[in-house]
Order: C-alpha cells, then structure tokens, then sequence
C-alpha cells in the first residue's frame, strides 16, 4: 500500500489518507480482507501524528471500507456493491458539477454538452 502526503495541498492529511486508501479499495489494488498498516506503524512511516492516522481509519471504517477486528488490527471490509456504485455515483456527480461549471465559463449550453458527449461516444465506437 502506497500513501504519498502532499503538504501543500489545501485537504487536510487524514482526508488525503482516507482517499488514497479508499481508491486502492475500490480499485481492486487492496483486496478484500487484506490487513493494513496498525495506525502506529503508517503514522511512524509518513511521519504525522497518530491521531491524524486513527481518524482516517475511523473514517473509513464509518464509510464501509474497513473493519477492525480487537488486538488484530485493520482490514479491508468485503466488497459492498452497492457502496462502490454509491461511491462511483458520488464521483460522477462531482465530475459533472465541474463540468458545468466549466462549460457556464465557455458559454455552452446543454445542447452543446450532449452534442460532445455524443461525439466523445462515436469516437469511441
């Protein structure tokens, strides 16, 4: 499992955790019941605090992705489909806000959106 930390970014360290370790999750790069760092060996190894690791986990045990299992440590929580379309849905909502945002910049319409989007699909056919 690989996290980088970037501290410069404007996301606080444990949401940079928490993404990081979710989309190795969803991608399939973290398996299923795989065991995770303890909080005290990743805070030791990316050099923050301890408290700033436990609230990642936290996070992503309250999201689904993770279980903790007494003197044992953190593990990657059984796929959840319906959580990873959920989480997918959520992502694509993002992606979307962006682009209209982007496209109120340029002007277009919904028209104009649909009409790339329907290229963008014949390109790929």
């Amino acid at each position: 499992m690989t996290i980088l930390i970037d501290n410069r970014s404007g996301q606080p360290i444990y949401e940079q955790i928490f993404t990081q370790i979710r989309d190795q999750i969803l991608s399939g790069a973290l398996e299923e019941d795989a065991a995770l760092p303890s909080i005290r060996n990743l805070a030791k190894d990316l050099r923050i605090s301890v408290i700033t690791t436990k609230r990642a986990y936290d996070e992503l045990e309250n999201a689904g992705f993770l279980y903790t299992v007494a003197g044992k440590g953190c593990f990657v929580a059984p796929r959840n489909t319906e959580l990873i379309r959920e989480e997918h849905l959520r992502q694509l909502e993002e992606h979307l806000t962006e682009v209209r945002r982007l496209a109120d910049l340029c002007g277009l319409s919904r028209q104009d959106i649909n009409d790339m989007l329907n290229i963008l699909e014949e390109d790929e056919t």
